[in-house]
């Protein structure tokens, strides 16, 4: 995720949403989260150009942090992560995710959005188109 608030503000939400456990925060007990940098490496590490590409026309500049979201494997974890990105994204900025190189605006999330035949963290359709082409 790319919001449009800064650190201190992303920071304040992840902390009111896991008071317990912060640095990475534990997200309604299934999202892991954390702030990844530029800086460090751990940002733009496995993308494809395509996907930066993609990110930096949409929101004009290439980021230098975003908030890392990973969802852990023994939930289908769907709800939680449209939340969470609805909530991040309130004041604007973008999301990525694993299925398409498309940067979702808080109202792509919203309105069930469709880019190339997937919406935001479609992994279902994503694995079903991989498998129609085997």
């Amino acid at each position: 995720m790319f919001p449009r608030l800064d650190q201190a503000g992303i920071v304040a939400i992840l902390d009111a949403l896991s008071p317990h456990q912060n640095e990475p925060w534990l997200v309604d007990d299934v999202l892991y989260v954390e702030l990844v940098s530029e800086d460090d490496g751990s940002l733009y590490r496995d993308w494809e150009p395509e996907a930066i590409e993609q990110l930096t026309a949409t929101v004009g500049h290439r980021p230098a942090w975003a908030v890392s979201i990973d969802v852990s494997g023994r939930v289908d974890g769907t709800e939680q992560i449209l939340r969470l990105a609805l909530t991040l994204l309130d004041a604007g900025g973008v999301a990525m995710d694993d299925y398409s190189d498309h940067a979702w605006t808080a109202h792509d999330i919203r309105t069930d959005a469709r880019y190339e035949g997937l919406s935001f963290f479609d992994f279902r359709g994503f694995h079903d188109a991989q498998d129609q082409r085997t």
